[in-house]
């Protein structure tokens, strides 16, 4: 089974992608470290990367067909990113989509960073801003449509354990087999 766990930064994305993995015996792997290895390929440090990725549409489109070749080629793995689920496409079994109102993830990003919430507020709309236009701009997609996911959960009503708890049902549940099946991303072309 491959599921995917999307969401915007602050979401709890890893937390879930993390244990739900080890929960259910399957790999993780995230778009950050698609993004790692692909800073390391070009001898640049994570920060450095993202600098230039700023200016240079490929190492998106890079990471992005990451996504896409790994979803294509695995099974009984959590896939983890933004765009997780839409890279994924048909080849993914469940797709989750995390949230929580911006100040909510403002706070969290601002204990794991060691900043101020104004500063992680700022910081993190000006991040998903500018991630919106690119995704739109790259591949058609609008963040904020959610009607490619299975499951939307908002984490600020459930702390870690009860966000794996609704994963987990919903892995438990599943079943793949029914008329209504997967999904499928359609009308969608993804050119990296």
């Amino acid at each position: 089974m491959l599921i995917t766990v999307s969401g915007p930064g602050g979401s709890g994305k890893s937390t879930l992608a993390t244990t739900l993995a080890d929960r259910l015996g399957y790999d993780h792997l995230s778009g950050g470290d698609i993004f790692r290895e692909i800073a390391d390929d070009r001898d640049l440090s994570p920060l450095e990367l993202n600098k230039l990725a700023e200016e240079d549409d490929q190492i998106d489109r890079d990471l992005d067909r990451r996504l896409r070749s790994t979803a294509r080629d695995s099974d009984d793995l959590v896939l983890e990113s933004r765009l997780a689920g839409w890279m994924a496409g048909e080849y993914a079994d469940l797709r989750l989509w995390l949230d929580a109102p911006l100040d909510v993830r403002a706070a969290r990003i601002a204990e794991r960073e060691d900043k101020t919430v104004d500063q992680a507020r700022e910081e993190t709309q000006a991040r998903a801003d500018s991630e919106a236009l690119r995704y739109q701009e790259y591949y058609g997609i609008d963040i904020h449509d959610h009607s490619i996911y299975d499951l939307v959960i908002n984490t600020a009503r459930w702390g870690p354990d009860g966000v794996l708890a609704l994963a987990g049902d919903a892995v438990e549940n599943y079943n793949g087999d029914a008329d209504e099946g997967k999904f499928p991303v359609t009308g969608v072309t993804y050119d990296f």
